[in-house]
């Protein structure tokens, strides 16, 4: 019934006030601001790392159950497994991207959550969780940009998907303590050492699954330095949740 009621309402507000595509400006033709074709040019992460969602180069011909999706682990979480269970990313991180995550950051186009929330969704349903936990900014940069990204995916994901109608999200149970150095520019070593101490534990969360929700993976440095402190706090498993993931860097 919702579904219905929901599919209803999007049909009355793209008739009074069509969507138009972020990316070509032509009138998208549903409701979403992007349309079938510049959806249809992003890059789906189909063949990636089962932990890490690392994109990995396509495999020789091998048996069939050697090469399913989902079965293959990269070079580095084989030798050093992160803290994390599983990294959930279902696109590429490419210039398309790049171009709209940017504006819904630093332009401040909330309009733009629910097209990133319907990509993130895009993939499978999402797995069990007993709460959803954004990636929090340091006051400061929240003050400067008014909202944190994160945050605004986690309501709008619980919104849209009826498996995590009863999900709670917390947005307060991880602290940023320190205001880290922008991270662009960073390689992983340098962004772990960044990322050293920066996050604390506010609530319990002994024996939790947690589902921690940010916008891009890129090297893991964050992901890793949250689900230390999750973990080390008595979370149970740490699922991390994101838009896209970038390659590795070229060697």
């Amino acid at each position: 019934m919702r579904s219905l009621v929901n599919s209803a309402y999007s049909g009355l507000l793209e008739g009074l006030f069509p969507q138009h595509c972020a990316l070509c400006g032509l009138q998208s033709s549903r409701d979403l601001p992007l349309c079938a074709g510049c959806e249809g040019d992003l890059q789906v992460n189909h063949h990636c790392c089962r932990r890490c969602a690392l994109p990995l180069p396509l495999p020789l011909p091998l048996p069939e159950a050697a090469s399913e999706p989902g079965t293959v682990l990269c070079g580095q979480c084989q030798q050093h497994p992160p803290p994390f269970n599983r990294v959930t990313a279902p696109w590429l991180y490419d210039e398309m991207l790049a171009y709209l995550i940017h504006r819904w950051k630093y332009r401040r186009e909330h309009h733009l959550t629910d097209l990133f929330a319907r990509l993130l969704l895009r993939s499978q349903p999402p797995p069990a969780v007993d709460l959803l936990v954004p990636v929090p900014l340091h006051w400061r940069r929240r003050w400067q940009r008014g909202f944190n990204q994160s945050e605004l995916l986690c309501h709008r994901l619980v919104r849209l998907c009826p498996e995590l109608a009863n999900t709670p999200v917390d947005g307060r149970m991880l602290l940023r303590n320190r205001a880290t150095a922008p991270q662009s520019g960073m390689d992983a070593r340098q962004r772990a050492g960044n990322l050293q101490g920066a996050f604390t534990v506010r609530g319990p969360c002994d024996n939790l699954r947690l589902a921690v929700v940010d916008d891009v993976l890129t090297t893991g440095a964050t992901a890793t330095a949250v689900a230390n402190a999750l973990q080390t706090a008595g979370a149970v498993r740490v699922e991390i949740w994101c838009l896209a993931r970038t390659p590795a860097p070229a060697r």
